[in-house]
């Protein structure tokens, strides 16, 4: 621990200091290695949902009940958990039960229905099972609706955290139910239930709660509200007042708790001398992409590591990686180098932020953005106070209409960068709820030798009734653009053809390009618009779906096909090649031209023996 933690710019850097300050070591020792395993490891997440009769009810209109909507719920986590981060343990515990099924079967009316591991296509499975009216006639059969003890449900859970070895680096807990009163109003079951789930926040557990609907209200206050965690920072989400009545409002609300933040890097923002903050670096979109598929064994179907290795050319001994230099040829010269001196030309300074200066928002042009950009926000763990020195800044800023000018350099070994800090306040719905956090937008500037000088071509301009009708036909076709609305079909259809394989299914589901243009509403938009467009645009009779004519080109005096014009060489000229060796920079045929012109006889026709032949005669 004390070569990782004395390493600069690394995360446990303040905890360090503070640590070689105090003298009590014993003390400050957890609290480091706490730190240390919040931010590795995987992340964990419990469900934890009242098995209880008003669970089962259905809605009204036909809609699925609080139990079916939670299995949906459940099924959708475990399949985005599979496909983005498949090592994230998950579990399933059911209280409020007539059956009992958990380690050494301690806590009654506690059923444990996945332990706490890595998700796959069994559980998918399990959960399929309990969906619908077959799956609430399974879960009567397998589980029953008995008595509630949620203390005793809260300690079942904290026994799963404790019988897992791994390092964890997020563990959470979601309650889902409709009874806001589980105990019913014992007030002693309630008191054992808040201690529980204090110790359980105290382990570094977050409890949510995602309330579902009931019959006249569900009142939070009456016992949850002692019982969930308090908000972690500003931009987690917090308790919804209102329970949510759609599985849609569900899912977006357990999305928005399961998605943890992960930082891209966690810098210092050197402002001045000796002030620095610290920020974390979130990148607010990445791409999506297709999973790297995997080698595999033919025989055992067990993936297979690659391993590279070096070997020499000539005497084909393996070579050590000690042995092996980097060179770079400048000047027609092979300049060569150690891999200590590769690696300190590569190294420009130590990863962080230095603040240049600040310019007015005026002078970032549209054409700067060059990369996507990324999300800076504060670590007040790293250093105190960075909260509220990077509030200051950001409110500053907006004040005034700049942004920070700054030289960035993210990683270690990473080429510098400039780097404008664009601020962003916090935006707020009627709610009260978070819809803009607030923070700086980093946007990578580019260099001189990134912008490039264009001549674009020159074609006729438009006239003013032609801008003014298709100024009709953009407004016709407005419609407001949500890129979360629109999926990618090539990998939804990827994940569907996965998922058919490993659950056993017939067929994969349908899925709906929604990129596809939606032809019909646009022709029932636009009318006659598009017709008068051409009308003012192209001329009569004019069909854009046929081709050309393709026109021959002719020659002046007869009708034929216009022909080169032939390439004569002069004897003097060819002399001179000759006498310099540079016939080879002449094409065949003008060396074929050439042998015809003085008579030179070839036994072939390659171009070398073409150059030997005018050799022979010339030379």
């Amino acid at each position: 621990m004390r070569r990782r933690s004395r390493r600069k710019g690394s995360s446990l850097e303040v905890t360090w200091k503070l640590f070689t300050l105090n003298s009590n070591i014993n003390a400050l020792l957890p609290a480091i290695i706490n730190h240390y395993y919040r931010i590795t490891g995987r992340d964990s997440l419990v469900f934890l949902v009242d098995a209880s009769k008003e669970m089962f009810i259905k809605g009204e209109d036909g809609q699925p009940s609080n139990f079916d909507m939670t299995m949906q719920v459940v099924r959708s986590v475990y399949m985005s958990k599979i496909i983005s981060s498949h090592r994230d343990l998950v579990a399933l515990v059911f209280y409020g039960t007539e059956q009992s099924k958990n380690p050494r079967n301690s806590f009654k009316h506690v059923y444990v229905y996945h332990d706490l591991d890595e998700p796959g296509a069994k559980r998918v499975q399990d959960i399929d099972s309990l969906r619908g009216e077959k799956g609430a006639q399974l879960a009567a059969e397998t589980m029953g609706s008995g008595e509630t003890s949620f203390g005793d449900a809260l300690w079942c859970c904290a026994n799963l955290y404790s019988d897992i070895k791994l390092r964890l680096s997020h563990k959470r807990l979601m309650i889902f139910t409709c009874r806001d009163e589980p105990h019913g109003g014992d007030s002693v079951k309630d008191r054992q239930a808040r201690t529980k789930a204090g110790d359980l926040k105290e382990t570094g557990v977050v409890i949510d709660l995602m309330h579902l609907m009931k019959p006249g209200g569900f009142n939070v206050s009456l016992f949850f509200c002692d019982i969930i965690s308090p908000l972690e920072d500003e931009s987690e989400l917090g308790l919804q007042v209102e329970p949510c009545e759609k599985l849609d409002d569900l899912k977006k609300r357990v999305r928005a708790k399961e998605q943890k933040k992960r930082a891209m890097a966690r810098l210092n923002l050197c402002l001045g001398e000796g002030l620095n903050v610290a920020v974390g670096i979130y990148p607010t979109a990445v791409t999506a992409r297709k999973p790297v598929a995997i080698r595999l064994y033919r025989e055992t179907n067990e993936p297979v590591r690659s391993k590279t290795r070096t070997f020499h050319t000539q005497t084909g001994s393996l070579l050590l990686p000690s042995e092996i230099k980097k060179a770079q040829v400048y000047g027609n010269k092979q300049i060569v180098m150690e891999k200590d001196e590769v690696d300190a030309i590569k190294k420009f300074d130590d990863p962080g932020l230095l603040l240049i200066g600040f310019k007015p928002m005026e002078k970032l042009k549209l054409h700067h953005h060059i990369r996507p950009a990324v999300f800076l926000y504060p670590e007040e763990d790293q250093v105190k106070g960075s909260a509220c020195l990077f509030s200051a800044l950001l409110k500053k800023c907006s004040e005034r209409n700049v942004f920070a000018l700054c030289r960035c350099i993210t990683r270690r070994n990473n080429p510098p960068r400039f780097a404008a800090l664009v601020p962003q306040l916090q935006e707020v719905d009627e709610g009260n709820a978070q819809i803009t956090p607030p923070g700086f937008n980093v946007i990578y500037l580019p260099f001189a030798d990134d912008l490039r000088t264009l001549d674009p071509p020159h074609y006729p301009a438009a006239s003013q009734v032609q801008v003014d009708k298709m100024k009709e036909i953009v407004s016709k076709l407005r419609f407001k653009y949500r890129s979360d609305s629109f999926e990618n079909p090539v990998i939804q259809q990827h994940y569907r053809n996965l998922e058919a394989l490993a659950l056993d299914m017939m067929a994969p589901e349908d899925i709906e390009d929604l990129i596809m243009p939606k032809v019909e509403q646009i022709d029932q938009r636009l009318g006659p618009l598009v017709d008068e467009f051409k009308d003012l645009v192209y001329p009569e009779n004019y069909n854009p779906e046929s081709k050309p004519a393709a026109k021959r080109k002719t020659a002046d005096s007869g009708g034929g096909a216009e022909k080169k014009p032939k390439v004569e060489v002069t004897e003097d000229e060819l002399k001179v090649h000759v006498q310099n060796g540079t016939l080879a920079k002449l094409t065949v045929p003008v060396l074929k031209e050439a042998c015809k012109q003085f008579g030179v006889r070839t036994t072939g026709t390659k171009k070398q023996e073409l150059i030997d032949a005018l050799i022979a005669k010339l030379g």
